[in-house]
């Protein structure tokens, strides 16, 4: 790893300042250097910054960053009029914090991107400091810390209930650091974390951000990259996985450390019964899909649709006609079946009415052998499915002869054909929609990340979400925007449904630049 370091650093405003250096960050143990001081600026490992000479001034920056900004439509974060600063309560001697708005993060891990790591310490911490300032700057930058005893120790010394009025005149607080280094280590390794997340994360572009932007963009694109979560089948009573009244939610009562234990490869292989247990909760209905499957269908009819990416398990997708070439099922689906020991595969139906029975459905070629492993077992052999047949040893686990779903549980490897086509995919898209989805499981929730920053990105969910930078935010039901945009095209949704959402009234009401509530009007008369 390459070492950043000055002799002689100068300021964005042309100022000579002490020398920092960017470096590797010492373990938190006994080995720990004995020279980190948190009076001065931290030292960050996995600097990704281009280095400017030292004679670099804060206008030279702009006026580059303004040069990068029209070149991809990206917009110019502001520059912080001064470094952070912390004051002091006198009366209860805790640290109060400046308050901070959605506005201030986003020009922060803005600033970070444009200007890179070193002009964004130099800008945003005081030349003399304490972990205090690194914990805000965590949050400035939209983090939390999440080890509990860290916060319970940072909490100890700070008032939350209290802000810094930025207009405020305030005496400059001392600079002992009141946590112990071991505890100050670690806050710098969670800012390291929080800025790396951050350089690897978009910015939105300047140009695209309202709804007529993206009817606009949806007339000229041809290669949309479709990116789809459980919320496109809510609307069939499909139940998705984490809001308040989602599938892990109605399974808390099982005991699991983890509701999404139920998904867990190795928890199947020693108790498939975990799984066979809820698994009639996420069954999919039979041949039915909902207006928003049939819009992705609609730009497929077009010819625009370059690959819809569906973590959904449910196979609503091949149900509503989108093809087999344009269609990823990530996580896997209900589609078909396999024997875990033997491999024999089967269309997914054949075993869904064990699922609705809650029965282990076994495989015909394995069950003779698991009947000798397991004498007393009470599951039995589907008679619909062909008589046993050959002869299969393995390891004597619960799961042995059990068929399972072709999902992709936590613990397996995403299907090939993932991996096929998205390195290809991300490049070749003109524009990103992602529908009914929190994009908190990865390797799915990194392509937004990995899409270039010129191509628009846009959501389509109940709830905002606010680990990803997205162009435009339509809120509401995923059915609801799926009609507005199709009305505003002046496109027909290839749908039994159509007849009435085409002529239907919705409120389309900005929250902000960039993000609008989408709801059907409610006549009040």
């Amino acid at each position: 790893m390459t070492t950043l370091s000055a002799d002689a650093t100068t300021d964005l405003l042309g100022n000579n300042k002490r020398p920092y250096s960017i470096d590797s960050i010492p373990g938190a143990d006994s080995t720990m250097n004995s020279d980190l001081s948190l009076n001065k600026k931290p030292k960050l490992d996995d600097a990704k910054e281009d280095v400017e000479d030292d004679d670099q001034s804060l206008s030279v920056f702009a006026r580059r960053a303004e040069n990068k900004s029209k070149s991809e439509n990206m917009i110019i974060p502001k520059i912080p009029s001064h470094p952070i600063i912390l004051s002091k309560d006198p009366e209860s001697g805790k640290y109060i914090l400046p308050k901070i708005n959605k506005e201030d993060s986003l020009n922060a891990r803005m600033f970070l991107k444009y200007y890179g790591l070193k002009s964004f310490l130099d800008s945003f911490l005081p030349e003399e400091l304490n972990s205090l300032y690194i914990y805000f700057l965590i949050k400035l930058l939209g983090f939390e810390i999440k080890d509990r005893d860290l916060l319970n120790v940072v909490y100890e010394f700070i008032d939350p209930d209290m802000h810094i009025d930025d207009n405020e005149s305030l005496e400059r607080i001392e600079y002992e650091d009141p946590l112990e280094k071991k505890q100050a280590v670690r806050l710098i390794k969670d800012l390291q974390k929080a800025i790396n997340k951050v350089l690897c994360t978009r910015l939105r572009l300047s140009n695209f951000y309202t709804i007529e932007h993206f009817v606009d963009k949806l007339k000229t694109a041809n290669r949309i990259l479709v990116l789809t979560g459980a919320g496109v089948s809510t609307s069939l009573g499909i139940p998705d996985f984490r809001s308040s009244e989602g599938f892990y939610s109605k399974i808390k009562h099982l005991g699991l450390d983890d509701p999404q234990d139920v998904f867990n490869y190795d928890i199947f292989m020693q108790n498939p019964s975990v799984f066979y247990n809820i698994s009639h909760m996420i069954l999919p209905p039979d041949n039915i899909y909902s207006p928003l499957h049939s819009f992705i269908k609609m730009l497929q009819d077009k010819g625009k649709l370059l690959r819809n990416y569906t973590q959904n398990i449910d196979n609503l997708e091949s149900y509503a006609g989108i093809k087999a070439e344009n269609l990823v099922q990530c996580h896997g689906s209900f589609a078909t079946a396999s024997c875990i020991t033997c491999h024999w595969k089967l269309p997914g139906e054949k075993i869904f009415e064990n699922i609705r029975k809650m029965e282990l459905p076994l495989c015909p070629y394995c069950y003779k052998k698991r009947r000798e492993y397991f004498p007393n077992d009470n599951a039995k052999l589907d008679p619909t499915l062909a008589k046993n047949s050959g002869k299969f040893t393995g390891q004597a686990l619960k799961s042995y002869g059990v068929l399972k779903p072709d999902i992709t549980f936590f613990g397996e490897a995403l299907p090939s054909k993932f991996h096929k086509t998205i390195r290809e995919d991300i490049l070749k898209c003109d524009l990103l929609i992602c529908i009914g989805t929190s994009l908190k499981v990865a390797p799915v929730s990194e392509i937004v990340n990995m899409v270039p920053a010129h191509v628009p990105q846009v959501l389509i969910n109940r709830d905002p979400v606010r680990h990803a930078e997205f162009d435009l935010n339509l809120l509401g039901f995923c059915d609801d925007v799926a009609a507005l945009v199709a009305q505003k095209s002046g496109w027909d949704i290839p749908h039994k449904k159509w007849e009435i959402l085409k002529t239907e009234v919705f409120d389309c009401i900005e929250k902000e630049k960039g993000t609008y509530n989408i709801s059907q009007h409610e006549d009040t008369n």
